[in-house]
């Protein structure tokens, strides 16, 4: 049974690669995961916010605003709350590289270009053998316009092209006006791959300490979906990998990854709920499945459900949208 995959030119065994998680801070870890059959690992991110405090940046965006609000700065973690900083992740790229056979591929995650070029050039040097660029924005200013946004990814990600010659990946959220557009601007402005989407961790209030507080919530199957949706209506339209995370848990997920047209599928919530070894029983899984239904390999799967290939391209749009809301029977 053939399950390699091709994924940001990177040769892959199969298509299960973990993503950015506390997972990939310890080598023994990460070994495990590649014992038990990943085929790549994405490590943790480093933040842009590490990057600015080493440099003596930090200061200024923790305490702007606060003379008015001192409620507000418990949106951002103290420096201390970081356990690796930017130059022992560096040492961490070279450590794991050392031990493991599978690609490494190093993340990036904040919004802006500065200390992002000379830190993905230094990933590069420390062995990493790609880059996931994790643009994680939310765009609370009304006078940004959505233009500016998008420029904003764009420059991002010529920049970080310009400066390595390992395959970078954008990590994106949906929420754009077209989503079709921005994929082929990304795609055209040299992305290698788009990873399909950022979950945005909403937070709660702690009305004791009048506090703003982490609220994470672990994903559930339901939510690969959208990124299946849109995967499905993008295959043959961009040159890029594309890579669903978010929802994947079972071998079953994957296979529905590799059929809308996703080259990779990564995984996450599954593995911290559940532990390491559901990658062998993933794999298992989807052998088996191939088996029963004669599939001989990955290839023979791709895109099979995709916009391009299925009889019936409205159920990625709003035909099917209508379709579903009449076809629920109430109870009453």
């Amino acid at each position: 049974m053939d399950l390699s995959t091709t994924y940001m030119g990177l040769k892959l065994k199969n298509p299960i690669v973990p993503s950015a998680s506390p997972l990939s801070e310890s080598v023994d870890t990460v070994k495990a995961m590649e014992d038990a059959g990943a085929a790549a690992v994405v490590m943790y991110s480093l933040f842009e916010e590490q990057i600015n405090h080493e440099s003596g940046e930090l200061d200024h965006y923790l305490s702007y605003g606060t003379e008015s609000y001192a409620e507000a700065t418990s949106y951002f973690p103290e420096p201390d709350d970081f356990k690796l900083g930017p130059v022992e992740y560096l040492d961490h790229i070279a450590n794991l590289k050392k031990a493991c056979d599978i690609p490494i591929i190093a993340s990036l995650n904040g919004v802006s270009t500065g200390g992002w070029v000379k830190y993905a050039k230094n990933m590069e040097q420390a062995g990493a053998d790609g880059l996931e660029l994790n643009v994680y924005y939310i765009a609370t200013n009304p006078n940004l316009t959505g233009s500016e946004i998008e420029n904003m990814y764009i420059d991002t990600l010529k920049a970080v092209k310009e400066n390595l010659k390992i395959p970078v990946a954008v990590k994106l959220s949906p929420y754009f006006t077209s989503m079709a557009n921005m994929a082929k601007r990304l795609d055209h402005a040299g992305a290698d791959a788009l990873v399909m989407f950022n979950r945005f961790y909403q937070p709660d209030f702690d009305l004791a300490k009048l506090e703003a507080v982490p609220n994470l919530v672990l994903s559930t199957n339901w939510e690969m979906r959208l990124p299946l949706r849109w995967i499905s209506i993008l295959y043959s339209k961009i040159k890029a990998n594309m890579a669903l995370t978010s929802g994947v848990h079972s071998g079953e997920d994957v296979i529905k990854v590799m059929m809308a047209g996703g080259d990779i599928a990564m995984v996450c919530s599954e593995l911290l709920m559940n532990g390491i070894t559901r990658i062998s029983e993933m794999l298992g899984s989807m052998e088996q499945w191939m088996d029963e239904n004669e599939y001989e390999s990955i290839q023979m799967m791709k895109g099979s459900m995709s916009q391009k290939s299925i009889g019936e391209p409205a159920a990625f749009e709003r035909a099917n949208y209508m379709k579903t809301l009449h076809s629920y029977q109430t109870l009453l």
